[in-house]
């Protein structure tokens, strides 16, 4: 392992260096840019030998990755916020392809009004285009996940693209230090793709998919996503053997638990702060639960700790308009314990330490319904 102090942005530069892409396809968006920027000075120096296609949008570069993995070599990209937006006709092209691309999301809020932050409504938009999503709490986690998606997406049972997720600014931008392994020799192998071009066996690619034929290709993906739960927990325990650290069971990770009789669910780098003040203010009646794979759904993981506790809460930076946050209503299925949704960090704002303090004392109550952490909005609202 060699230590270096980088940026979440560079630390998926040193997992793709690792990762050897034959194609990066590249279009630079903040707060993502600094990923690209990195990649495109290891290719000029020489450090990372891949084919680095300036493309002139978001929906070229996913269209690039389509057509470079169709020829049957790994491929990567990264976006962010409207980038992710005007790819979106392709995600569900490339998963339905069954095409193994990993492409970084750097996530940030999505217009209107024009805003450059963090929040996570780019990937929850394109939560149902057939792609696995891994959201990530460190720099370290980052790298690590990179180089695990690779693995996942490439396994013969699986063949999705993955997104990993990272908090724009809060970790695409920030500082810290990160183990960078010196070779994944062991862990993960030379690409060996299902399909490629080969002029001496040709074959059909994208072909037209027909009433009598369409919901196969659906129910493949189906079951592709929800194999891919066990590949992502192996993957997670073989990574643990190799290089010394893990993330939970690879779906979620746990922490406060043992003594807790209420439970608060997030994603991202916001858990570190819940981890935190858990710690600041030596709390031991609330525990955090880690969701890192959001696709495919931890539903019987999440099953199992629910129902074990009092009630729950769940602190998400997106909204679904008319129900409530992705997250929360996800959950809703899985207990009949009462759960709040507490919604906030939209456009960047911070979720304060006293942001989260009243989100257990509301857990505490066993309160229910949507709530607006730091809302500005005055009066009552008849919806």
């Amino acid at each position: 392992m060699v230590k270096k102090v980088v940026e979440a942005s560079q630390a998926i530069a040193e997992a793709l260096k690792l990762c050897k892409p034959a194609v990066i396809a590249a279009y630079p968006i903040t707060p993502q840019t600094h990923i690209v920027e990195h990649l495109s000075q290891m290719v000029a120096d020489g450090d990372l030998k891949s084919e680095y296609i300036r493309v002139e949008s978001e929906h070229s570069a996913m269209s690039a990755c389509f057509g470079a993995a169709c020829a049957g070599v790994r491929t990567f990209t990264a976006t962010a916020s409207q980038g992710l937006e005007l790819m979106h006709e392709i995600l569900h092209i490339v998963s339905g392809s069954r095409l193994p691309i990993v492409m970084a999301v750097a996530n940030r809020a999505v217009s209107g009004p024009i805003n450059i932050w963090n929040d996570w409504s780019d990937a929850m938009a394109a939560r149902d285009c057939g792609w696995i999503q891994l959201y990530c709490e460190t720099a370290q986690e980052a790298l690590d996940t990179v180089i695990q998606a690779y693995k996942i997406s490439e396994n013969h049972e699986i063949l999705l693209p993955t997104m990993v997720c990272i908090d724009g600014f809060y970790l695409s931008h920030t500082y810290e230090p990160v183990d960078v392994p010196e070779s994944l020799n062991g862990f993960l192998p030379d690409y060996d793709p299902v399909v490629s071009i080969d002029m001496k066996n040709p074959i059909t690619q994208g072909s037209f998919g027909t009433p009598p034929h369409f919901q196969e290709f659906r129910e493949q993906q189906y079951h592709a996503m929800n194999r891919a739960k066990r590949v992502i927990k192996q993957t997670n325990k073989e990574f643990a053997e190799k290089f010394g650290r893990s993330y939970g069971n690879g779906l979620i990770e746990t922490y406060n638990i043992d003594k807790a009789k209420h439970i608060l669910i997030s994603l991202g780098s916001i858990c570190g702060t819940i981890k935190y003040l858990l710690e600041k203010d030596n709390i031991k009646d609330i525990g955090l639960v880690r969701i890192k794979s959001f696709r495919p759904f931890p539903e019987e993981e999440l099953r199992e700790i629910l129902n074990e506790y009092e009630s729950v809460g769940v602190l998400e930076k997106a909204v679904t308009l008319g129900i409530g946050g992705p997250v929360w209503s996800e959950l809703r299925g899985l207990t009949s314990k009462p759960i709040a949704d507490f919604i906030g960090g939209l456009g960047g704002r911070d979720i304060t330490l006293d942001n989260i303090r009243e989100v257990f004392d509301k857990i505490r109550s066993s309160d229910t319904g949507v709530h607006w952490l730091g809302s500005k909005l005055k009066g009552d609202y008849d919806d």
